[in-house]
C-alpha cells in the first residue's frame, strides 16, 4: 500500500539554488550628480561590495543582507564613488566625433587622425601620415562607431595573423576560429571547441602586450589550468610574460575604458 501511495503521489520537484538578482537604483553624489548604480543580490557573495569599472558602479549583496543595509554602505562610501567615477571618466575620454577627434588608440599609441568625406565609410592606416576617416555626410554616428570597431578588428587579425605561425610548432592543433569582442575583465579565453576569445581593446595595448595574450591562450591548448606545467609552457615561448601582465595591471582599466568611450552609442 505505501509503495502505491507513493507511485501515485506527484514527484518532488528538486529545490532551485538562488538566483542572482540585478536591479538599478538612482543615487545622487556630493556634486550633484545623478548616477544609476547596478544592485546584484549574489548567493556567492559573501559581504557587501561596491565597485566601478568601465561599465559603472556595481553594489553586490549577500543574501543576508538587507537592501537598507545597501543602501547606507552606499552613501557611507559616496565620497569614494564620486572619485572612482570621475576617473572612470578620465580613463574613457571624448568620444568619436566627427572632424573633432583628431587622433585614436592604436598599438599603445595615440595616431592621428584626419577627416575626409567620401562615398564610404572606411579608416586607412598609413604609418607616414596616420590616420584617414573618410565619411560620407549621410553617415550617422552608429555607422562611424561601427566603422571604427572594423577597424581595429581588422587589424586585430592582422596582428595575429603575423604571430600566429610563429607558435604553432609544438601545439597540438591550431584554434578552430579566432573572434574579437568587448569583454569586462578577461583579456583572452579558450573554448573547448578550439575558439579563442581576444578582447578588442588588446588593439589599443602596445603590440607586446597583445602578443602576450595570444601566447597565453596558445598554451591552454597544450593544458587547461594555470598549472606550473601551463606556466612553464608561457615561459618557453614568451620569456618577458611577466612584464606584459604588470602592464595590463597599470593601464588595462584605461584601454577597456577608451575603447567604451568611443565605440559607446
Amino acid at each position: 500500500m505505501h509503495s502505491l501511495l507513493r507511485l501515485l503521489q506527484a514527484p518532488r520537484s528538486p529545490s532551485k539554488a538562488p538566483s542572482i538578482q540585478r536591479d538599478s537604483i538612482g543615487f545622487v553624489l556630493d556634486d550633484g550628480r545623478h548616477v544609476d548604480v547596478l544592485r546584484v543580490r549574489d548567493p556567492r557573495a559573501r559581504r557587501i561590495k561596491l565597485s566601478v569599472d568601465e561599465r559603472g558602479a556595481r553594489l553586490s549583496l549577500p543574501l543576508r543582507a538587507s537592501l537598507v543595509a545597501g543602501e547606507r554602505f552606499l552613501h557611507e562610501h559616496r565620497d569614494w564613488l564620486g572619485l572612482q567615477l570621475a576617473a572612470q571618466g578620465e580613463h574613457a575620454g571624448q568620444g568619436l566625433l566627427r572632424g573633432v577627434t583628431d587622433s585614436l588608440p592604436l598599438r599603445g599609441d595615440d595616431v592621428p587622425l584626419r577627416w575626409t568625406g567620401g562615398r564610404a565609410l572606411r579608416i586607412e592606416l598609413d604609418l607616414d601620415h596616420g590616420l584617414l576617416f573618410a565619411a560620407p555626410v549621410t553617415a550617422g554616428d552608429a555607422g562611424l562607431r561601427r566603422a571604427l570597431r572594423d577597424f581595429y578588428e581588422a587589424q586585430g587579425r592582422a596582428d595575429v595573423g603575423r604571430w600566429l605561425p610563429g607558435y604553432l610548432d609544438g601545439l597540438p592543433r591550431a584554434p578552430s576560429r579566432i573572434v574579437f569582442k568587448r569583454t569586462s575583465s578577461q583579456w583572452g579565453s579558450l573554448a573547448p571547441d578550439g575558439t579563442l576569445s581576444l578582447d578588442l581593446a588588446l588593439v589599443l595595448a602596445r603590440p607586446s602586450a597583445f602578443e602576450y595574450v595570444l601566447v597565453h591562450e596558445l598554451c591552454h591548448l597544450l593544458h587547461a589550468d594555470h598549472s606550473r606545467r601551463f606556466w612553464r609552457e608561457v615561459e618557453a615561448r614568451f620569456p618577458t610574460w611577466r612584464d606584459e601582465r604588470h602592464y595590463f595591471h597599470a593601464e588595462g582599466r584605461r584601454l577597456k575604458a577608451r575603447l567604451r568611450g568611443l565605440l559607446a552609442g
